[in-house]
């Protein structure tokens, strides 16, 4: 043996320090073998680096350091106002002029101008076209020129009534694919190699504008402030419902357009062109109920102070290719107050702001390696105040902010007011607004954060959103304390994972409208042309009467007894994605109450979503603006349906007999599934839906095929509002 091989095989000090504390090591952060306590992590950051050239045991060291596994928003403090973040709303409102522009994207409703695609002037014509979105959008509902509203006729053009005249014309493309060219602008363009009928711009929602200017004596005053700039609302990206059979996430043209923050956090981790580009079936399928039933929170109806309710979480906001996906997943989390974890099979463990226990897991002090906890903050970083933001329509979809939650003896201790901002930039109803605030306020008052080193044996806790801590030797102030896992990260030379932590306040979803809602925010008055005021609409409502229904609109009173306030209502889908013809309904003596006026409609389509505008009609009869749309769902009868009862399952030779009984209530319809025992009732199978009275019994045959079947029978009453629960039954064939 030459001395050179000899000399390569001593071994070195680390060598010998390592064999001689392993065991030490191995008791102290693993308590045994690794793969017994991480069976997903171990083989899948071991496969990630052997490939990139490591041997394996230099892969499992880089992996502990690899993966920030859960994760939750970024609205307050020094760590929001660092991490990337959407344009502002009112950012929105003017187009971008760059060489090569980013692109533009978005989700729910906004208030968009995008940038310029063609800017070219000839002759008396300026022509001008701005790519919007991306991707295909659901519709353009508004047009504003500056901050001029404006409406159209059939071919485009605005009607008469503002500073421009007829001198505009505005045309639109959804980005369909194929999509159409412009003609107008095609013809007049073409000859010169400028733009031609190649110009379609499939797939990208657009707008284009085309000025014609006026005479020398009349430019200044039909175009005051130069060329007008166009900013539309749309409504835009199409997005999977999972809960719905009847879309297909292979097949877009099956989507509906929403506000839900979960369908759309789904569609911005799988589906945007722009976002993460995960793969569906191992991001959101193997925890599909999970996601199912986040949707559904997510649409939970929250009572209001005034009356009526509107949804728990929405969402809405744009953003541009500039920024990584991540800005937009953390404005998407702080819409829900929403935590976002990605499990070691890549499959995505998603929940908003709303506790529940089978959501919690417990921490012990054999789970526990170390930890640095801070009992209360420094004064630089107190917080006595705190002043949620959000995007506000009723001011042009520009940032508002909602009453304030504050501590007045914490500010009398410390001298003076120390506010701090809650950014919610893609959330548009400030009494949501609120909600997330006090959330957010509630935590804040706790003062308890820190980090947490956890053994491998803790890992189910890491995929939990909430730990309960019962370690009176290594936490004993904690012990038996609920804490939040904001920030989990895998780290083996720290024990296993790091987690950071805050506690958990008891009362976080406790929420009295009458108390906590607060007043609308402030908005400044807006009059067009004629100097008529726009409506600023602060609550809409279903009001059920026997078998019908009608809307109560409530606006703020413009103290102008000249004005006559005027409801409009439409469907929102009339057929085929388009909305139906607006019916008008005047109000000539109204009564203002408490700064409010409340109005009733007559009967409106029953169980119907409905889009309603409010205008006031002066004097000389013209019409101001029409407020920001809103939207109602007609239900005429909003109680829910009793759960099924007697249900039974026998099985004949492969025939199995499913019969339930309808409660003794206002029950209108049986729903039957069939599925898994690992299955939801969302996700099975129907089998069959019945129009039934109370007390009638159904039943039914099935054949479903060898194996052991869930069944359940559901409910449902006239307006489709289901029992809170199913009836089940479970048989083996």
């Amino acid at each position: 043996m030459s001395l050179k091989v000899g000399y390569e095989s001593v071994p070195t000090e680390a060598d010998h320090y390592f064999e001689q504390h392993r065991w030490e090591w191995q008791d102290r952060f693993l308590r045994g073998s690794t793969a017994l306590y991480d069976p997903i992590f171990t083989p899948l950051f071991t496969s990630l680096f052997t490939t990139l050239g490591f041997s394996a045991t230099t892969a499992a060291l880089l992996g502990a350091g690899a993966a920030a596994i859960a994760t939750t928003a970024l609205a307050i403090g020094i760590q929001a106002l660092l991490a990337p973040r959407p344009p502002k709303p009112e950012d929105g409102k003017v187009p971008k002029m760059q060489s090569v522009p980013y692109r533009w994207w978005g989700v729910g409703r906004n208030r968009v101008a995008g940038a310029y695609m063609l800017w070219e002037a000839v002759g008396k014509k300026l022509f001008a076209v701005q790519a919007i979105a991306g991707h295909r959008i659901k519709s353009i509902n508004r047009y504003w020129l500056h901050d001029d509203e404006v409406t159209l006729q059939g071919d485009g053009t605005i009607n008469s009534g503002t500073n421009y005249r007829t001198n505009v014309q505005i045309l639109s493309r959804l980005g369909l694919v194929p999509e159409t060219d412009y003609p107008p602008i095609t013809s007049a363009l073409s000859s010169q190699g400028v733009w031609s009928s190649s110009h379609r711009g499939d797939g990208q929602a657009s707008v284009a504008m085309i000025c014609t200017s006026s005479n020398a004596e009349r430019q200044q005053k039909t175009f005051p402030y130069g060329p007008p700039q166009l900013s539309v609302e749309a409504d835009m990206a199409l997005c999977w419902d999972f809960r719905d059979p009847l879309q297909d996430p292979e097949n877009p043209a099956t989507w509906q357009w929403t506000r839900n923050a979960a369908l759309i956090m789904a569609w911005h981790q799988c589906f945007n062109e722009f976002g993460h580009k995960r793969d569906y079936t191992r991001a959101i399928l193997p925890v599909l109920d999970m996601w199912q039933e986040e949707a559904d929170v997510c649409d939970e109806l929250v009572p209001l102070a005034g009356g009526g309710n509107e949804r728990r979480y929405e969402c809405n906001g744009f953003d541009t290719t500039e920024n990584d996906p991540k800005a937009a997943t953390n404005a998407i989390l702080a819409s829900c107050d929403g935590w976002i974890c990605e499990r070691g099979d890549g499959a995505l463990l998603f929940i908003v702001g709303k506790f529940r226990e089978k959501y919690l897991t417990t921490l012990t002090d054999a789970d526990i390696v170390g930890h640095q906890i801070e009992y209360d903050v420094l004064f630089e970083d107190e917080c006595n105040r705190l002043i949620p933001k959000f995007c506000y329509p009723a001011i042009g979809y520009a940032t508002s902010d909602t009453d304030f939650f504050e501590d007045t003896p914490a500010q009398l201790i410390a001298g003076r007011v120390l506010a701090q901002e809650a950014n919610y930039q893609w959330v548009q109803q400030w009494r949501q607004a609120r909600r997330l605030g006090k959330r957010d306020w509630l935590r804040l008052q706790q003062k308890v954060t820190g980090q947490i080193n956890v053994r491998l044996s803790g890992i189910n806790s890491v995929y939990s959103r909430w730990v309960k801590l019962e370690a009176p030797k290594m936490l004993p102030r904690l012990d038996g304390a609920i804490v939040e896992n904001r920030k989990s990260v895998l780290s083996l030379l720290q024990g296993g994972f790091v987690m950071d932590i805050m506690k958990h306040p008891p009362n976080i979803d406790a929420w009295s409208p009458s108390v906590e809602e607060g007043s609308p925010p402030a908005t400044p008055p807006r009059t067009d042309a004629g100097g008529i005021p726009t409506p600023v609409i602060n609550l809409v409502q279903a009001k059920p009467n026997g078998n019908s229904v009608y809307i109560r609109v409530v606006i703020i009173d413009p103290d102008d007894e000249t004005l006559i306030p005027v409801i409009r209502y439409r469907l929102a889908n009339a057929g085929s994605g388009t909305p139906g013809p607006w019916i008008e309904q005047r109000f000539p003596n109204p009564v203002p109450a408490g700064g409010f006026i409340d109005m009733s409609t007559n009967v409106v389509p029953s169980n119907q979503l409905l889009d309603i505008q409010a205008s006031f009609i002066a004097s000389d009869g013209d019409y101001g603006n029409w407020s920001v749309t809103a939207n109602v769902t007609a239900t005429v009868d909003p109680t829910a349906p009793g759960v099924p009862v007697n249900m039974t399952t026998s099985n004949a030779s492969g025939t199995v007999t499913v019969s339930a009984k309808a409660a003794n209530d206002n029950t209108r319809y049986l729903i039957f599934k069939r599925g898994t025992t690992g299955q939801t009732f969302a996700a099975a199978t129907m089998i069959g839906q019945y129009n039934v009275t109370a007390n009638q019994t159904i039943t039914l045959t099935d054949t479903p095929g060898t194996g052991t079947w869930k069944y359940w029978c559901g409910a449902e009453n006239i307006s489709g509002v289901p029992s809170s629960t199913q009836a089940s039954s479970t048989i083996t064939v």
